[in-house]
């Protein structure tokens, strides 16, 4: 007899949190498949659909892990869309300091520790130690703009099911600036588009960074009700 064993929405949204630290254990197949099965119902526009999606693990994973290092090395640096952080103001720019301190605080990196700052952002490119990335591919229609719309709802989708299921997840931009390492390691076609990438497993829960929640505004900031 099967147990359901998921966490209620209410409890799933709630608890769905950014992992940066991970078990080495692999989640098994089918509970991947499972999490598939849920990300794929998600909303598109007129349906179309537009994710493709590559999950990478074990040996494979690890190789990827030693071409993106390379990449870093060399300043191939190619992003599909351009991100620029330094464009943040207000409030905006405020919650993304406030994350980073939170994050860089529970890890022990000092602000003035320039390389142990660099170290830590290199985790991105080890995937946080994750058994499992999903790496988010798209096709480029018009500005894109509803098509990258259409891969968050997947992606977030897909980070629900996670956590739903006792299991974590870090949608990473920052793996979006190597684009074509991506696609040549994975011979993805060149008409398709790198967005980001979703690395997951088992949270370790005795990560100190996996401790941290970051704080949401209340609804009156962001919310204005008409009528």
């Amino acid at each position: 007899m099967h147990t359901d064993t998921t966490l209620s929405f209410q409890e799933t949204v709630r608890a769905r949190k950014s992992v940066r630290s991970f078990l080495s254990r692999p989640v098994p197949e089918a509970i991947i498949h499972e999490v598939l099965e849920d990300a794929r119902r998600a909303p598109s526009n007129a349906n179309t659909q537009p994710w493709n999606v590559h999950i990478v693990s074990g040996d494979k994973l690890r190789q990827l892990t030693r071409a993106l290092h390379e990449a870093i090395g060399a300043g191939r640096f190619t992003p599909d869309f351009s991100f620029d952080t330094g464009a943040f103001y207000g409030r905006y720019k405020e919650r993304s300091f406030e994350q980073g301190q939170s994050y860089h605080e529970a890890i022990g990196v000092a602000r003035d520790d320039e390389a142990a700052r660099k170290a830590a952002a290199a985790l991105n490119y080890s995937f946080f130690n994750a058994p499992h990335v999903a790496l988010l591919f798209m096709p480029a229609f018009g500005d894109s703009v509803r098509v990258a719309s259409d891969i968050g709802m997947y992606a977030q989708t897909f980070l629900l099911s996670l956590t739903a299921r006792g299991l974590g997840g870090v949608p990473q931009t920052s793996l979006g600036f190597f684009a074509q390492t991506m696609r040549e390691f994975l011979e993805v076609p060149d008409e398709l588009r790198f967005l980001f990438g979703i690395s997951f497993g088992y949270p370790d829960a005795t990560a100190p960074c996996n401790r941290i929640r970051t704080g949401r505004d209340p609804v009156s900031h962001s919310v204005t009700f008409h009528g």
